[in-house]
């Protein structure tokens, strides 16, 4: 005989609404889970997804990353969609024209873009220019670049780890016994 679990206490734990206090944020959450409602669009649904996660989840995203992105064939005619923040990235010279639209961008990502002759523009504004998505490309930034992730996975010094260890300073008198170094074998 089988045992019956009770489920009074079981609950689905998922975001139903951004945790975030930013009033701007929440509106546009509402705006775009009324999107979905009303169109029936899969690309508003993930927008309302996305702007229920945490910044983690929402990692910025560089011009040059965006730059790559839009570069791909058949987005020639298409508009970039970034749930997150835009980031300049002073190690490219050269930005090309392209259209924008996202939560928010650093002062210098928004000059460069304006300066290429691209346009930035916020979400709301996306809502009404195509409330469907037709003719977007959505791109977020990575989310295992930061530095917490590098000191994830097997322990530092197993075999074939690549973890980075927690080490208080870099030198000859940290962490660099044996097995760190040549000359001690």
């Amino acid at each position: 005989m089988g045992i019956d679990i009770e489920h009074k206490y079981d609950r689905k734990v998922r975001r139903t609404r951004p945790k975030s206090t930013d009033l701007h944020q929440q509106l546009l959450f509402r705006l775009y889970k009324f999107l979905h409602r009303r169109t029936g669009s899969k690309f508003n649904a993930i927008m309302a997804k996305r702007l229920c996660m945490s910044r983690i989840n929402r990692a910025p995203l560089s011009v040059s990353r965006l730059a790559r992105h839009m570069k791909k064939p058949g987005r020639e005619s298409k508009v970039a969609v970034v749930v997150g923040s835009l980031t300049d990235d002073n190690r490219v010279v050269k930005i090309p024209k392209m259209k924008i639209y996202c939560l928010r961008a650093t002062a210098g990502a928004r000059q460069r873009i304006l300066k290429s002759g691209g346009s930035i523009e916020t979400l709301e504004q996306l809502a009404l220019a195509r409330p469907t998505g037709k003719g977007t490309v959505l791109v977020q930034g990575q989310r295992n670049t930061r530095e917490a992730c590098k000191h994830f996975g097997p322990a530092p010094g197993a075999p074939h780890s690549h973890t980075k260890p927690y080490v208080r300073s870099k030198g000859p008198k940290f962490e660099k016994a044996r097995g760190r170094r040549h000359s001690h074998a």
